[in-house]
């Protein structure tokens, strides 16, 4: 009974101060705008103070039965209705809970805790693994709960547009292997953009990679203490060892970061490959680290019983190439391939089913104009014959009545 007063009082209160200020309104409010009946008039004293009553009234028995409601245990004390205000708070964070994967989230806050927008994802491409890239592709896209952009580093493009020309050194196993250095040039030296090799397949959303951002960093990587195990890697590519190897298989660029600025295209088609993969123009303290899940080392990294890798890559070669067809999470990948592939087959028969509809109703248009300019053809004929009979109707007139209108009386000879 004692809360059912003090609630009942403040409730009295907040309804009594909202009818004063409906009595007695703001002066931000022009007086005649706030009282007009929609002629422009005002309202009378006595309409202003019924309307003030009417209020007060309404405000009391809301407050009353909020009072009641307030006080009554089965409503006050029910812990379901706290347990529903505490999940849809959780549902307009835009943090968390992660939003479902292929659904899109809210902003990513990066471990700076800055909001990253949208993410460049620049991805190394060579047409002998076009399939590789498109999977990569698909992977990144299928689970992406913010925006992304997947572009390819093709070095064909590149040398088109003048921005690649140095000749291809016998170490090279792809088309990438220097290119992938123009990520921050390609990104206009702006924001934070990622690098990542096409032979990479990813399991769970990019949104969980962005958030480990950090902005004191020049770029940020998988600092791997990789010594291969073959002397080949690929479809019989030669294998080199050298320090810090596969860093540079994924990376995420502070592209506006000053030491990156180095990163033009003249420094990227002269520098040696010891230069450009070991980092050489930063120091130790301008390159942050990142979990190995992030780049996972088929065939050199232990798995983890509890939960697959975040990013899986294939290094040494994948299911693509005949010679892997059956390495580790080869499945995974395989997998992978089918939804590709059905994904493109289910855009194929809507884009085919899109152009039929198109074609059906241009065609349809097509018959329509016919029929209408036949229609006007049939008029224009009309009009032309009413023409030429007008006209013959008055030579005639103008013939049989002297040509001013006034009849001729016969002449007598």
């Amino acid at each position: 009974m004692a809360q059912f007063r003090q609630n009942f009082t403040k409730i009295w209160r907040l309804t009594s101060s909202l009818s004063a200020k409906v009595r007695s309104p703001s002066h931000s409010i022009p007086p005649q705008r706030f009282f007009s009946n929609g002629n422009g008039h005002s309202h009378s004293n006595a309409y202003r103070i019924s309307r003030g009553m009417l209020v007060s009234g309404l405000g009391l028995g809301l407050g009353m039965g909020l009072s009641f409601a307030l006080s009554s245990p089965s409503l006050a004390e029910s812990p379901e209705p706290k347990l529903k205000v505490q999940e849809d708070q959780k549902s307009r964070d835009p943090v968390s809970p992660q939003p479902r994967a292929g659904i899109m989230g809210g902003p990513v806050i990066t471990k700076s805790g800055k909001v990253l927008p949208k993410l460049k994802i620049f991805v190394g491409y060579d047409p002998r693994e076009d399939l590789a890239y498109e999977v990569c592709r698909h992977s990144i896209l299928k689970h992406a709960t913010f925006p992304v952009e997947v572009i390819p580093i093709k070095q064909g493009d590149l040398r088109k547009a003048g921005l690649y020309w140095r000749t291809r050194d016998p170490t090279e196993s792809t088309q990438f292997s220097f290119s992938r250095f123009l990520t921050p040039f390609l990104a206009g030296f702006e924001g934070w953009a990622m690098f990542v090799d096409c032979d990479f397949l990813y399991t769970v959303d990019i949104r969980e990679l962005a958030e480990l951002i950090d902005d004191k960093f020049a770029i940020m990587c998988v600092k791997h203490d990789y010594k291969p195990k073959s002397a080949t890697k690929m479809d019989g590519a030669v294998q080199t060892t050298y320090p810090r190897k596969n860093w540079s298989s994924m990376v995420l660029y502070n592209c506006g970061h000053p030491k990156n600025r180095v990163l033009t295209p003249s420094v990227v088609n002269s520098q040696s490959g010891a230069f450009l993969h070991r980092f050489t123009w930063l120091d130790d303290n301008d390159i942050g680290s990142i979990p190995y899940t992030w780049n996972f080392l088929v065939g050199h990294n232990e798995i983890d019983d509890k939960e697959l890798p975040k990013a899986i890559h294939y290094t040494m070669g994948g299911p693509w190439f005949e010679a892997w067809k059956d390495c580790q999470f080869a499945d995974l990948w395989l997998q992978e391939v089918d939804e590709y592939k059905r994904s493109q087959m289910i855009q194929k028969v809507i884009q085919d089913e899109l152009i039929r509809l198109l074609d059906t109703r241009m065609n349809e248009r097509a018959g329509e104009l016919e029929t209408r300019v036949g229609e006007l053809e049939g008029k224009v004929k009309e009009i032309s014959a009413l023409q030429k009979l007008l006209l013959f109707y008055l030579q005639e007139r103008f013939l049989t009545e002297g040509g001013n209108g006034v009849k001729e009386p016969p002449f007598d000879a």
